[in-house]
């Protein structure tokens, strides 16, 4: 029986809500909230309490993109490239080599367990071969892990960057199962356009979506996070009809714009995040309905085994050799192979089989969610003791669990106000102590690479940072960052 547009909606804010609130709660208990969205969807499924019938692999492949699109652009907006930098190599290497790496060796572990053919096994193995970057970017982000050295921002770089290679890899396969005469020689040249467009078409949307923000004059503020809409789904779909890789596109186009002075950068951001989180609830939930549990119960065996290979084996391999270029200590190589999270991407992935009606499409959908439901559940909720016992928290670091937004009540005179310090501020290089910033200029927290910094006098103030400061005098906050000269403002 046909169900009403209006009856959708309620159900669907139904699930939203009681997602938002028992994720909350299951957090409490150390379980990632993700895991929560995709459990919702599996009891309001066919098989569970809601019987809600949906049976689309279409239709989640459309949400799953769309999805995916928020959630790299979010991802790749908040992107300082001011520490990304140093670990750009390893994070490169660790998504395309790595995942390369991981890809065979879990395609090759299933040949020689199952009687899928070669083609079919290192399907599943790109399937599965990359991290996934709302799993990743929520539960680092969520539970506000201040991690030693350089790790947070290479296991956000890394997470963010590498759905491109998977992706790459599991059209190419799929068309060699498919077309099983064609040979691997000539998806080769494929795979190398894929990537060179997505990075071509990534910076070059990026470049142009500066110009056109700061340019066009909108009269309502709340316009400019649409425009940025349009700017992120035109890259993804004009980088993809050009026969490029359109999620490497829009991550590149994100970090570039996130990186550059746009106007109303920061409520842009904020808007982006908000709505990445929605897309994540969606797409969890849908692809939780999508599945049928006692489907899972068939290929729990070889599921669990692929899982921890993939964990222990294949995830290590693709991390140490990956790396293996660069000087970096062995908790580092262990804790990175660790952080491998599976979630919504394979499962996203994995509905390219089942489009494309393949004979085993089934099989290979219950098996990557499977894997993905035990890496949320095995990695996912030990992720914070992992680094704990391995000795990478840094405790020097302020992870602020109260919005700063509390201290702008109609009780305080003074006014939380951001500011980002770029290549113009003479503020930068220098200490706070050393600059003549008015008494009634309050430096609360400085935002940098991700973390929260309590500032003391010796705090050195660097490009990219972003200040909240408190004060009542907007203008004076700007004097004391920037020249005279400039304040018309």
């Amino acid at each position: 029986m046909p169900v009403a547009f209006e009856n959708a909606l309620l159900v669907l804010s139904i699930l939203l809500f009681v997602s938002l609130v028992g994720g909350k709660t299951s957090y409490r208990f150390g379980v990632p909230v993700l895991i929560f969205f995709l459990v919702v969807g599996m009891f309001a499924g066919s098989e569970g309490i809601g019987r809600i019938e949906f049976n689309s692999p279409t239709v989640a492949q459309g949400l799953g993109i769309v999805a995916l699109n928020f959630i790299l652009f979010s991802g790749g907006l908040d992107t300082n490239w001011k520490f990304i930098k140093p670990v750009l190599w390893q994070g490169i290497s660790l998504s395309t080599l790595g995942v390369l790496l991981t890809a065979f060796s879990v395609g090759i572990f299933v040949w020689l367990l199952t009687d899928f053919s070669i083609y079919e096994c290192l399907l599943l193995g790109s399937i599965v071969s990359s991290t996934d970057s709302a799993s990743v970017f929520s539960i680092l982000r969520s539970k506000n892990l201040s991690l030693k050295g350089d790790l947070r921002p290479l296991l956000e770089l890394e997470s963010g960057s590498n759905d491109p290679m998977a992706y790459v890899l599991t059209i190419t396969f799929l068309t060699l199962v498919i077309t099983p005469d064609m040979s691997l020689w000539r998806a080769i040249p494929i795979f190398f356009q894929q990537i060179a467009l997505g990075v071509i078409f990534g910076f070059l949307m990026g470049w142009t979506g500066k110009k056109v923000i700061n340019r066009i004059k909108l009269d309502y503020e709340g316009m400019y996070p649409v425009l940025m809409i349009v700017i992120m789904f035109f890259t993804f779909s004009f980088t993809h009809f050009a026969k490029g890789n359109g999620f490497l596109a829009i991550y590149l186009a994100a970090v570039y714009i996130g990186n550059q002075d746009i106007i109303h950068k920061q409520q842009i951001i904020k808007w982006f995040d908000g709505f990445a989180w929605l897309m994540q609830i969606l797409l969890f939930v849908t692809l939780g309905l999508l599945v049928f549990p006692s489907h899972l119960l068939g290929v729990a065996g070889i599921g669990l085994l692929i899982s921890l290979f993939l964990m222990f084996v294949a995830r290590p391999i693709g991390v140490f050799i990956g790396l293996s270029f660069f000087k970096m200590s062995m908790r580092f190589r262990w804790f990175i192979s660790w952080v491998g999270l599976r979630g919504a991407v394979p499962i996203v992935f994995a509905t390219y089989p089942m489009i494309a009606e393949l004979e085993m499409a089934g099989t290979i959908f219950n098996i990557v969610f499977f894997v993905s439901l035990t890496s949320l559940f095995l990695q996912g909720t030990t992720l914070s003791r992992v680094a704990k016992w391995m000795k990478l928290l840094d405790k020097n670091v302020l992870n602020p669990n109260i919005p700063l937004n509390v201290l702008e009540s109609e009780n305080i005179h003074s006014k939380l106000t951001e500011i980002m310090l770029t290549q113009d501020s003479f503020a930068i290089n220098r200490r706070i102590v050393d600059l003549e910033i008015p008494k009634d200029i309050l430096i609360a927290l400085i935002h940098r690479g991700g973390e929260y910094l309590v500032p003391n006098g010796s705090t050195e103030l660097l490009e990219g940072d972003k200040l909240f400061l408190l004060s009542s005098d907007h203008k004076a906050i700007y004097r004391a960052f920037y020249n005279d000269d400039d304040d018309d403002e």
